[in-house]
């Protein structure tokens, strides 16, 4: 999270203490925890492939009496793979994950499915020309906005993520 600020980020989105959000791809918690904080009301589902970073953010998360977390290990490429039922969520967050998947369209359509109507997915990844970062699979902004359009999500503003990185609110359709 070197590079990252979440309080700042998340300060761009408009956020409620009791919303229900999940952090896809959580890793040890970097955006949970500043998150759960803000939704002292709410809960967070945290959600990786690896149990270890999830146990490291279990940790951390009763080290400061968050009890507002719930880890799940899941596939987000995975139809279902979150674990969590459809039209559940308010906000998904998805931190510098797309790069590292091949199947961003079903990480997408994943966060759709278990988001509310109306409800919105942040994305940050790494700027394609930063010099810090991951060598290979980074991912355009504009190549998240047309696949958010093919899944009915609709583009909403652009989120100052940092040098490296660039953010994006997505919403879905109230249908």
């Amino acid at each position: 999270m070197l590079f990252l600020h979440p309080e700042k980020i998340l300060s761009q989105i408009n956020l409620q203490p009791d919303m229900v959000a999940a952090d896809f791809g959580c890793g040890a918690g970097g955006f949970t925890i500043p998150l759960a904080k803000k939704l002292f009301n709410g809960m967070v589902y945290a959600i990786d492939i690896q149990e270890e970073p999830l146990s490291a953010l279990s940790g951390l998360a009763r080290s400061e009496g968050l009890v507002n977390i719930k880890t799940i290990v899941g596939d987000l490429e995975d139809p279902k793979g979150s674990k969590l039922p459809e039209n559940s969520i308010d906000l998904v967050l998805i931190i510098n994950l797309l790069f590292q998947v091949e199947n961003k369209e079903g990480v997408l359509r994943e966060a759709k499915r278990v988001l509310k109507p109306r409800g919105r997915i942040l994305v940050i990844d790494w700027k394609k020309d930063s010099p810090f970062g991951p060598a290979m699979g980074r991912v355009d902004p504009e190549e998240i906005r047309k696949l958010a359009v093919k899944e009915s999500l609709i583009p909403k503003k652009e989120i100052e993520a940092g040098q490296y990185h660039w953010g994006l609110l997505l919403e879905k359709k109230n249908e």
